[in-house]
């Protein structure tokens, strides 16, 4: 833990390398509070990437995992973006590639989880494409760029009942979330083809944890993410993304709810709603990888330009292309 008064030094040299550089500091809202607390912009990752590019700042400082600082790359490519946790990756993301072995780490899931997955860990996109010719693929923007790039349209975790249903086609393949993919099933009448990775941080919960905290909160309203497994949304009295969760609770008459997303969010709620009481659905929900990222990393890539992440044009286009698509219909 730093001190006030580090932390403040801190404060003021980041103000003066965002002077220097001309850049601009995004934060998901799963990030440390005191990360967020020095953003420019809190969001979700493409919301994140979207407003960035509306910009003129020269470089963009993404407080994030990889996959959001290549989804800025590929929407500001003449933009310098920087993330500040090279490490800081996400691992339903690692869950699908285009070529080359994923990473499932599945005996450590089926040892803790008892978790399966369809595929072996050599099966890629491409293979997938193979099996199901002239099937789209709809990727969640939880994805790498190479994985964008290979797929029709993405989507996010608000919109993307939408995005299949924009489809011609009776037959989707979602990729690479389990949890969504079920969540979109039961709102489509189309057949969705699932992948099957998953965010561990929203795996971990269950429908005993829910009931635990309604028996601890029980006036509470439970809100939870599509990434959560289905017996979690089956006990939920709504379900929604983060933007859509600080929407929700804000314009809810209700006063007391059990969140059931990466605790980081807690911090914007109650920021927000000073008057309501925020509850996480279980203290596993938190995401290394999210929290890797500090003040002190923030200062080191700035100081010295580090971790440069640039998406190659072969790869930037196509995988713009896939964003746009979604962008268009909604």
């Amino acid at each position: 833990m730093t001190d006030n008064a580090t932390t403040a030094s801190l404060h003021e040299r980041i103000e003066q390398l965002k002077k220097s550089l001309n850049a601009i500091i995004l934060a998901h809202n799963y990030q440390r509070p005191e990360v967020q607390d020095i953003a420019d912009i809190t969001g979700d990752s493409l919301e994140l990437s979207r407003a960035a590019a509306r910009t003129d700042h020269d470089v963009i400082v993404f407080c994030g995992v990889h996959f959001m600082a290549e989804s800025a790359s590929i929407l500001s490519p003449d933009k310098t973006v920087l993330l500040p946790e090279i490490d800081a990756g996400c691992p339903m993301a690692d869950m699908v590639t285009v070529e080359g072995p994923r990473k499932t780490r599945r005996d450590f899931y089926a040892k803790t989880h008892g978790i399966s997955f369809t595929y072996p860990d050599e099966f890629t996109l491409r293979d997938m494409k193979n099996k199901y010719p002239g099937v789209p693929i709809v990727a969640y923007v939880n994805t790498s760029a190479a994985v964008k790039a290979e797929s029709d349209i993405c989507c996010t975790s608000s919109n993307v009942v939408k995005v299949v249903e924009s489809l011609k086609e009776d037959t989707i393949i979602c990729i690479p979330d389990r949890n969504l993919s079920s969540f979109a099933t039961r709102r489509t009448s189309k057949k969705i083809i699932a992948w099957d990775g998953f965010c561990n941080t929203h795996q971990r919960v269950s429908a005993e944890d829910v009931k635990a905290a309604k028996e601890r909160h029980p006036y509470a309203r439970v809100v939870v993410h599509p990434e959560c497994p289905l017996d979690v949304q089956d006990m939920a009295d709504h379900i929604t993304s983060t933007s859509g969760m600080l929407r929700y609770c804000k314009e809810s008459k209700h006063n007391e709810f059990i969140i059931g997303t990466e605790e980081g969010l807690l911090h914007r709620l109650k920021a927000e709603n000073p008057d309501k009481a925020f509850f996480i659905l279980s203290d596993a929900m938190v995401c290394p990888n999210m929290k890797r990222t500090k003040l002190e990393s923030v200062v080191r890539a700035m100081e010295g330009t580090e971790h440069v992440i640039k998406v190659p044009e072969e790869t930037r286009i196509p995988a713009k292309r896939a964003l746009d698509r979604m962008l268009e219909i909604t």
